[in-house]
């Protein structure tokens, strides 16, 4: 009985530990993201971040407002081009996908009227099999 106890608590134990882990390199990844934002854009406050394994497919959903300057900034670990995003609108129709630019880490644009997004982020098949992604939105005052 011990010995069950011990294992369990060694199991628990090394999942805060990978939670703790993961916490902390997504939280370093969105410092090198935000640097994109630079002084001209503003955060709106979310971190969209999640871990991604292999060819898995995150999604956020957030609302673009009419008659703002967006930034939508895109990284995962130390360099730029490893993070795959695409905006689609309600009707699933691209709006943007950075694969046809590079994977370029982030895109400025302007919204006419206000609009609900879904980003889908994918790991480069090139790069790493796994990482945190982490997505930040800023606008433009």
């Amino acid at each position: 009985m011990k010995n069950k106890i011990l294992a369990l608590s060694i199991a628990i134990t090394g999942l805060l530990v990978a939670t703790e882990a993961k916490a902390q390199m997504c939280d370093t990844i969105a410092t090198i993201c935000a640097k994109h934002l630079s002084t001209q854009y503003i955060s709106d406050g979310q971190l969209y971040r999640t871990l991604l394994l292999n060819d898995q497919t995150a999604e956020f959903r957030t609302t673009f407002y009419g008659g703002t300057t967006y930034r939508v900034c895109a990284c995962t670990g130390n360099t730029d081009g490893n993070l795959i995003f695409t905006i689609r609108d309600q009707d699933g129709n691209v709006l943007f996908s950075n694969k046809d630019y590079k994977n370029a880490p982030y895109w400025d644009f302007k919204i006419n009227s206000t609009i609900d997004c879904v980003i889908e982020a994918n790991l480069n098949p090139d790069g790493a099999a796994s990482g945190c992604a982490v997505i930040l939105i800023g606008f433009k005052q």
